[in-house]
């Protein structure tokens, strides 16, 4: 970049920029092309080099203001070089609007011009709610199937429409050689949730018969038929993966269940005020990286609660932030939060609104915010923006997230007895400190720690003892020493 000596006016309004906060940027009078090389990350076991900024397919992409024009952005990101996109079949007219951008940015498969090598540089996401794979479902409790389109059309539609929109005529049909690179199940909130999304794969697979959104999608990755939904033998994603806001014990469940390795990656509600609930960075996000699993945050801004939004779902485009943090709180700081957090690659931020004025454009300042390495906070830095956020709205901007509930005992104890007395017992839940170890006592007496690690399969934590008591008790004990005692055994 050429030296560049500042006018007195340009002076002044870098410094009223830094006073609020703003990312004073090296050369924010220039254009795109003088930006640094976005940093990336190696996106979990799928390899891709992510670029810690994504784009985020909520914000205006979905809750259009009258004066915003969506497109721009999307194309603005291109050019700024950030490589991961997301989107949803509940996002509205999100996934429309990338379909308008990838024509004009020629990555339309079969079209004159089609830039292949453009499109295998990025990395696209979309998500389903539904649970069934088949059109129409039963009515279970706690089992949601939402959609845009046809709420009972099952996952196969909402993938196909997925492709329309973005790649096709948004009609339903899409050019041969359409993909997106993964899929997710989408807010998963409930256990019921998992276990009909399992269906197929850990009961039978019966065609005359529902299941669930795995298998069925599993054969649009591989260029199968087992389920009979993809007679062409299609493959339409690269990647299967799932999301999630509120509970961070259904989606360990979700990722401990998957014996066939079908999930490469998770989206994650995270931020600094996670720690004020039941928190994802000490639960779900160290199973997800003990899998070696793509990581995605989300909420960075707590959907904008954070600032001058309702800590509650956005509802239109009222409810959509369109400037650059405050100069109470600014915004990269919340941002190098959550790429600081340990196991996430990536964050996708949804954008308001862009401008020619870099020190004003969200996504330009997300940019450079971005740009932090992943142990790139101190604990005590980080610390300090927990501070900072603690009491935005009485420390209530959370609304998607579980309540605060406290260090939990193991769950699921059970004994069994022969020669030998085996103690069985599934994680405990970390409150605002990591897992450290689990005790146990026999008679009132200690006789053995266990190591905590994240429990990536269903088979549970084990201790042994040659000795037979009358009864046991295990302990969950986090790094700081806390503790929450599990029911006695009785041998």
């Amino acid at each position: 970049m050429k030296n560049h000596i500042l006018s007195r006016r340009e002076f002044v309004k870098l410094s009223a920029a830094a006073a609020a906060g703003l990312t004073v940027l090296p050369g924010f009078r220039f254009g795109l092309d003088q930006l640094p090389a976005p940093m990336t990350r190696t996106f979990g076991k799928i390899g891709f080099e992510v670029t810690t900024l994504g784009l985020g397919g909520q914000a205006s992409l979905q809750w259009t203001p009258p004066d915003v024009d969506p497109v721009p952005i999307i194309l603005k990101a291109f050019k700024m070089g950030v490589n991961y996109y997301d989107t949803s079949n509940l996002y509205a007219g999100s996934q429309l609007h990338f379909g308008k951008a990838f024509r004009k940015l020629k990555l339309i498969p079969g079209e004159p011009g089609y830039d292949k090598k453009l499109r295998e540089s990025i990395f696209l996401t979309t998500k389903t709610h539904q649970r069934w794979g088949k059109p129409g479902f039963p009515e279970l409790e706690n089992v949601n199937n939402w959609s845009n389109g046809d709420p009972a059309g099952g996952a196969v539609v909402d993938l196909k429409r997925s492709l329309s929109q973005m790649f096709g005529d948004g009609e339903g049909n899409y050019p041969e050689g359409s993909y997106v690179n993964m899929v997710l199940t989408h807010n998963l909130n409930f256990q019921e949730e998992v276990d009909v999304m399992y269906k197929g794969l850990e009961t039978p697979l019966n065609k005359d018969e529902n299941f669930g959104v795995l298998v069925t999608l599993r054969d649009f990755r591989d260029g199968t038929n087992l389920t009979g939904l993809n007679p062409k033998k299609e493959k339409l994603i690269r990647h299967i993966g799932l999301s999630g806001h509120i509970n961070s014990p259904a989606m360990i469940n979700m990722i401990q269940r998957d014996r066939w390795e079908i999930l490469d990656a998770m989206l994650v509600a995270i931020n600094s005020n996670d720690r004020l609930y039941l928190n994802h960075q000490h639960n779900v996000i160290p199973v997800a990286q003990a899998k070696n699993m793509g990581i995605i945050a989300m909420k960075v801004f707590a959907d904008g609660a954070m600032y001058s939004k309702y800590a509650n779902w956005t509802r239109d485009h009222e409810g959509v932030i369109r400037t650059v943090g405050t100069r109470e709180l600014p915004s990269k700081p919340l941002i190098e939060y959550a790429l600081t957090t340990a196991g996430i690659h990536t964050a996708i931020i949804g954008i308001g609104q862009i401008s020619d004025d870099n020190l004003k454009c969200q996504l330009v300042q997300n940019y450079y915010a971005a740009q932090v390495k992943p142990g790139g906070l101190s604990i005590k830095r980080r610390q300090e923006i927990e501070e900072s956020t603690r009491f935005v709205k009485d420390g209530k901007t959370n609304y998607f997230q579980l309540p605060f509930q406290g260090l939990t005992p193991p769950q699921n104890l059970s004994l069994k007895q022969k020669d030998q007395v085996e103690i069985h017992w599934d994680t405990a839940y970390a409150a605002n400190t990591p897992l450290s170890h689990y005790e146990v006592f026999r008679n009132g007496k200690l006789v053995g720690k266990v190591l905590h690690e994240p429990q990536i399969s269903r088979d549970p934590f084990t201790f042994v003892d040659q000795e037979k008591g009358k009864s046991y008790k295990v302990v969950s004990v986090d790094q700081d020493g806390n503790r929450a005692e599990g029911e006695e055994l009785l041998a």
